[in-house]
């Protein structure tokens, strides 16, 4: 994802994978990790449309080193820089400088001049979805021994439903209210909250399968399982419709079954839509200073900063 400025969106539509800097500002590049970078081309798009005259073009690292002959740099003759199996490591500024000659047509005098562009690219992972379901029972007494086996028992089937999909259920909880409904009196009603999880044990090896695109399976993973589980809430209206002669004790709430999306990032990596509003949705790379050490979407300030890289993990 690259971040060009108004001028550039008709550009993108006919270099898709060019970046052009701007003398002006920084120009600020999100890679996918273990991606290649776009192009970043080392000059702004009023000057790729012009003559140039001996260009020459050098290319300095988030290190403060040339990047001319590194083995995961890719650099052509026209001063174009792709970055390929981008790391967290990689992240940082890359700045060029682009030198040429203008020739006086009078006087066949040489001048050189210089210009520095200056590309922040970071690395970014996509956030890893969980979901937080919320669904009502009905019951007869709040007291019942019951209700807690049949918590017990729910949680069980729901597991059985999504297992095969390396996710589970966490975060698992219910409370026993009574509920004044209009024309009908009190009822007791078990609110139950649980989190659909897309890391139970083994996760990591179907992860192994597709280790480029980690999160994009995990999250295609834990989206169905949350379609086989409102699925099977469904199912439960129907069945209290039509399956029961004497509804049991203990039932489904109609429609009460409700989803919210929960994002998180892995360690090393946050989500700030201000520094990174292009790329708001993305976890990116924690700054030098900051680090994450869990899955949180926020990357935490080091109170004492030695941390002189980018995504780490601790202070």
């Amino acid at each position: 994802r690259a971040v060009p400025k108004e001028e550039q969106h008709s550009v993108d539509l006919i270099e898709k994978n060019y970046v052009y800097g701007d003398i002006k500002h920084e120009v600020n590049v999100y890679v996918k990790v273990f991606t290649n970078s776009p192009f970043l081309v080392c000059m702004d798009l009023a000057r790729s449309q012009e003559e140039m005259i001996d260009p020459k073009y050098l290319w300095i690292g988030p290190d403060g080193k040339n990047l001319e002959g590194r083995t995961y740099i890719s650099l052509t003759e026209t001063g174009k820089l792709m970055v390929t199996g981008f790391k967290e490591s990689m992240s940082g500024a890359y700045t060029c400088t682009l030198s040429h000659k203008i020739i006086e047509t009078t006087t066949q005098e040489e001048r050189e001049m210089f210009e520095a562009y200056k590309f922040m690219v970071y690395a970014y992972r996509e956030a890893d979805h969980a979901y937080q379901v919320f669904v009502r029972f009905t019951t007869k007494e709040c007291e019942l021994a019951a209700n807690g086996q049949f918590f017990e028992e729910l949680k069980k089937i729901l597991n059985n439903i999504i297992s095969d999909l390396t996710c589970h259920i966490v975060d698992s909880s219910y409370k026993c209210h009574s509920v004044k409904i209009p024309k009908q009196g009190l009822l007791r009603e078990l609110f139950v909250s649980f989190q659909v999880n897309p890391f139970a044990p083994g996760w990591e090896e179907v992860c192994h399968q597709v280790p480029y695109n980690c999160e994009d399976a995990t999250n295609m993973r834990v989206q169905e399982a949350r379609d086989r589980i409102g699925e099977f809430f469904d199912k439960q209206t129907y069945a209290l419709k039509h399956k029961f002669q004497t509804v049991p004790i203990i039932h489904y709430v109609d429609n009460s079954f409700s989803v919210t999306h929960i994002d998180s990032c892995r360690p090393g990596f946050g989500k700030n839509d201000i520094t990174h509003k292009n790329c708001a949705s993305c976890c990116v790379v924690c700054d030098p200073g900051t680090y994450s050490p869990n899955n949180d979407v926020t990357c935490q300030i080091c109170t004492r900063p030695r941390v002189k890289k980018y995504g780490a993990r601790s202070c």
